[in-house]
């Protein structure tokens, strides 16, 4: 499953921006799905995850309120929706699936077979 990411950029504190993933072929909807973020020098950390219908959602602490994850399954697209960007948001994103459903289990990297190679969002302060 190749999944592209794009949309990384250079914004200010406090601006917006929304990063994709593709993923094309039919079977994206089959498949939940998760964005991860690696600082440099630390390993990847949960950000958020979907399941595959899209009701169901879970937020790493630092990002709750102010990250949306979404997906729109008739365009194969994973979105993350970022508002009220900080320096500290300053990384790079990935995308990843996988076949699991437990969103608890979703927070881990594990639970995922399928990755992006990641794009990156600068944050200005």
């Amino acid at each position: 499953v190749q999944l592209p990411a794009f949309g990384g950029g250079l914004v200010q504190a406090g601006g917006s921006l929304r990063v994709s993933c593709a993923a094309p072929g039919r079977t994206f909807s089959g498949y939940s799905m998760g964005w991860f973020r690696q600082f440099p020098g630390k390993e990847r950390e949960f950000v958020a995850a979907i399941r595959r219908s899209g009701g169901n959602t879970a937020y790493a602490d630092s990002v709750k309120g102010r990250f949306t994850i979404s997906r729109d399954n008739a365009k194969n697209t994973l979105y993350l929706q970022m508002n009220s960007l900080k320096p500290e948001d300053t990384a790079v994103y990935y995308c990843a699936a996988g076949y699991g459903a437990i969103l608890s289990e979703m927070r881990m990297r594990r639970a995922y077979e399928f990755w992006g190679q990641g794009t990156l969002v600068t944050v200005s302060s």
